[in-house]
């Protein structure tokens, strides 16, 4: 028999053909990791190559008849045929025997570990005493392993120690043995948990561990270092959302809670590990803390959670504000996500409402009383007199002045003299009815509203007035003193202009009572008409 011509082992050629066809179809091919017994090529497409077919090299002798072991998209593994059987017919001649299962397994593992030189992913296959057995092409690459230094079947702990001399990882120089004998000590013990290797050059691998049935492990190497960057990246977010002032909230399509940052876990009474087991956004409002201290039946309970559940659902309130039954303001937004999820955020403007509640009251309310100030007393006047106009409904007027505040001031200091107001104002609210609007016009002049009171009812509550201002004592210097107070009032009349004429009216009795000797109630009336003359 003709021996076959030993092929250029471990060498690359650029200008390989594949001929088939009886020699009418030729490809040209790249001839990669020759072997005794095989090789792989490199085509632009492998589709249309025959299992069997001749490589021809260039200057390497005649075509060689070869057979398809495997193929990728543009990587063929090839089987020298003619190798392949002497060796057949070596092993029955020597032994005598048919070929059987062994050669079957020896070309299935030559097509393998062919297969296993040409994929991304380091592999390393060690024995029962961690050392190495195969190491693949992507392993050699990653870690800059010479072929001289892989060929000779290096201990694994050989290998993490080339690591360490080529500065590979990303660990201090002092901590670096420790490094290596833990990883040593890992996969020696069958550790299949992954493991993510951090180099100096900013890449990250994730290294994993296989236990094979002889004993040996098999360890693969995975670039991972966009993961890694993006989970490292969402790490950061995650605890930058976790210090930020504002509850935030991310629901899934079915409205599962992703991510609960610190805030709305402590808002809704939820720890890590329940936050960690996704619960439905329902569940987390209904059994957030106080969640039943709203004074609601369980009926009325249940809508209400259904209602907010339907408006996270829907996405029907962008904007909403919460009181909470402690007694806090939160204003919650509602934004659609484009995975159909919702974000929520919560911020606690508690403050801010305490604030605007506080600048209402210091344009509406008179500093010293606690009573409306003129302008907007004149504000709701306004409105009631539109009222009054529309539907001619009664509507009367008080005007109320404290007697001799002057010689109160001059007597007793200034000081007093605010106490003689804030006493007014007190009888004032205190006197009144629900419905009723009271002010401070300025100094000692106060002005009570009274909607659907007419002339005699607003008498009444004139009086009222009066007397609660009487009864009150004050003190200084000492000793008690008393102060009065003067009412005029008055009730609207169509022909009355505006409101500025219902107040004047009543001015007019305020101006009546002080003539008449003050602390009394006078009502205005208005002036007889003018005597036609006689014709």
């Amino acid at each position: 028999m003709r021996e076959p011509k030993s092929m250029p082992r471990g060498r690359t050629f650029l200008a390989g053909k594949i001929i088939s066809n009886y020699g009418q179809s030729s490809i040209d091919c790249i001839v990669r990791q020759i072997s005794d017994v095989g090789a792989v090529i490199e085509v632009e497409s492998a589709l249309g190559i025959p299992e069997h077919f001749h490589l021809l090299i260039p200057g390497e002798g005649s075509p060689q008849p070869c057979k398809r072991a495997w193929q990728s998209d543009k990587q063929v593994g090839l089987v020298l045929e003619a190798a392949e059987a002497a060796r057949e017919e070596a092993a029955g001649n020597s032994a005598g025997e048919p070929k059987g299962g062994e050669q079957i397994v020896r070309g299935q593992l030559l097509a393998l570990r062919a297969a296993l030189d040409v994929v991304d992913v380091g592999v390393l296959l060690l024995d029962a005493d961690m050392k190495s057995q195969f190491i693949n092409r992507a392993f050699r690459r990653m870690w800059a392993l010479p072929d001289a230094v892989a060929d000779r079947n290096p201990a694994f702990v050989a290998l993490m120690y080339h690591g360490r001399d080529t500065n590979a990882y990303e660990i201090e120089a002092k901590s670096i043995d420790a490094y290596v004998a833990e990883r040593v000590r890992l996969v020696r013990a069958g550790d299949t948990r992954p493991f993510d290797l951090r180099r100096t050059n900013g890449e990250v691998i994730r290294m994993q561990c296989v236990n094979l049935p002889n004993g040996g492990r098999m360890i693969s190497y995975t670039y991972v270092t966009d993961i890694v960057r993006h989970a490292d990246e969402l790490e950061v977010l995650r605890s930058a959302l976790d210090n930020v002032s504002e509850g935030v909230v991310m629901l899934d399509g079915n409205l599962n809670a992703q991510f609960l940052n610190r805030k709305m876990r402590t808002l809704w009474g939820v720890t890590e590990e329940q936050a960690a087991r996704r619960p439905p956004y329902e569940s987390l409002i209904r059994n957030s803390p106080h969640a039943n201290d709203r004074g609601m039946t369980p009926d009325q309970l249940d809508a209400f959670y259904a209602s907010r559940v339907a408006a996270v659902r829907d996405g029907s309130e962008p904007l909403r504000d919460l009181r909470t039954t402690d007694g806090r303001n939160i204003r919650a937004h509602c934004a659609p996500l484009k995975n159909g999820g919702r974000m929520l955020t919560y911020c606690d403007v508690t403050d801010l409402v305490r604030n605007a509640q506080q600048m209402e009251e210091l344009a509406t309310i008179d500093s010293m009383t606690g009573l409306y100030n003129r302008r907007h007393f004149w504000t709701l006047a306004a409105a009631e007199w539109s009222r009054f106009q529309r539907y001619y409904r009664p509507l009367s007027v008080l005007m109320i002045d404290v007697d001799h505040f002057k010689a109160v001031n001059d007597r007793y200091g200034h000081a007093v003299g605010d106490e003689a107001l804030v006493a007014v104002a007190d009888a004032c609210r205190e006197g009144k009815r629900s419905s009723d609007i009271v002010g401070r016009l300025g100094g000692e002049e106060f002005a009570m509203l009274l909607p659907e009171t007419d002339l005699d009812q607003a008498k009444i509550v004139a009086e009222r007035i009066r007397q609660r201002v009487v009864a009150g004592a004050l003190q200084a210097h000492g000793g008690h003193f008393k102060v009065t107070a003067s009412v005029g009032f008055a009730a609207a009349a169509v022909s009355m202009p505006g409101f500025e004429a219902l107040l004047h009216a009543a001015d007019q009795a305020l101006h009546q009572a002080k003539a008449e000797g003050r602390n009394r109630t006078v009502a205005w009336s208005p002036p007889p008409a003018a005597k036609l003359a006689a014709e």
